[in-house]
């Protein structure tokens, strides 16, 4: 028995709704987790109507009084529903969400944490300074040894860095960095996703990968020799050309992909799995994962979104928990 708690995101956009469809699949069926989902009531009970749902639900106070045989809802204050609008309050109700679903796994009352998507500019726009889920976690945990990594099931990758302007991502790519993030892909593969020997790919930063300094010499002077350096004791390959990596399907060949940036992760992940793809983020003690698309206020309050990337996420939240526990129970006790 799992309990997993899910946050409501954005009330604005499609979190809400991608949310109680992912609830209504889950009960639709056999069930031995314990779901809490963090939301206003009122937001709650506007899309169990609107969406015509019949699963069980109950408005709990008490994390302790969850129960597996219906939705456990543990209620923010009634919000403004204004479907497709960016706004404070709701920036507010989505990042008090996250605070409470941490307060939840802090006090032991949560193992796994979903959470549906934000708007950065709705949190920001309340006064509250806050650049994105992962970035929270990791200063939650005071950890700086963390990853943001996409999911799929043919797909596991990660980014050296993550929301940066495209002009200053060459001065954030260092040595100390590349070496830091395969040590916890090898690390996370092993016990999150139970690959005893993960074999990781580094993706160049330029077109053709530098093409041997005459295109950039990132390649030659850092991430290159970064690569030989690793392959003392990993199974790590690179730096390959990322256009040359994505369109042979090189990615195959590999366990885990390193990316250098963003886009050039990101655009060929969700041309591939765009409604199934998970994100998580490595190195927490917490285990998070969400999907990998955002608010989609342009379709929110409309009922046509889809919620496979989020039951990805709770699929995959609960694989890395069964994973970590039989990696942890595999360790000789002294």
């Amino acid at each position: 028995m799992i309990r997993a708690v899910f946050t409501c995101g954005d009330v604005n956009g499609i979190g809400p709704e991608i949310s109680l469809k992912v609830f209504n699949k889950i009960f639709s069926s056999k069930n031995n987790n314990k779901i809490i989902f963090i939301c206003p009531k009122n937001v709650f009970e506007f899309y169990y109507k609107q969406l015509k749902l019949k699963f069980h639900f109950q408005f709990i106070n008490d994390p302790k009084a969850v129960s597996n045989s219906c939705l456990n809802i543990l209620p923010l204050q009634n919000t403004e529903i204004k479907p497709g609008k960016i706004s404070a309050q709701a920036g507010r109700t989505s990042y008090n969400a996250i605070i409470k679903a941490l307060e939840l796994i802090k006090n032991n009352n949560a193992d796994i944490l979903i959470t549906a998507p934000i708007s950065k500019e709705a949190i920001n726009k309340s006064g509250i300074i806050f650049s994105g889920h992962t970035e929270l976690l990791a200063g939650y945990e005071n950890t700086d040894d963390y990853l943001m990594m996409f999911l799929s099931n043919n797909i596991k990758s990660a980014l050296l860095t993550i929301h940066k302007p495209i002009k200053i991502v060459p001065s954030l790519i260092t040595a100390e960095k590349i070496i830091s993030a395969v040590k916890l892909l090898h690390k996370t593969a092993i016990q999150d996703f139970g690959i005893s020997n993960p074999s990781i790919a580094v993706l160049g930063l330029n077109p053709h990968a530098g093409e041997n300094g005459l295109i950039g010499d990132e390649e030659i002077n850092v991430i290159n020799p970064s690569i030989e350096y690793l392959r003392k004791k990993y199974l790590v390959e690179g730096s390959f050309v990322p256009d040359a990596f994505w369109g042979n399907k090189s990615y195959k060949n590999y366990d885990i992909i390193l990316g250098m940036y963003h886009d050039q992760l990101l655009i060929p992940f969700k041309l591939l799995h765009f409604n199934s793809g998970v994100n998580f983020t490595a190195g927490l003690k917490l285990i998070r994962t969400s999907p990998d698309h955002g608010t989609a206020f342009n379709i929110a309050g409309k009922n046509i979104a889809d919620a496979s990337s989020l039951f990805e996420s709770y699929k995959y939240a609960i694989k890395i928990f069964n994973n970590r526990k039989k990696y942890f129970a595999s360790i000789p006790k002294h």
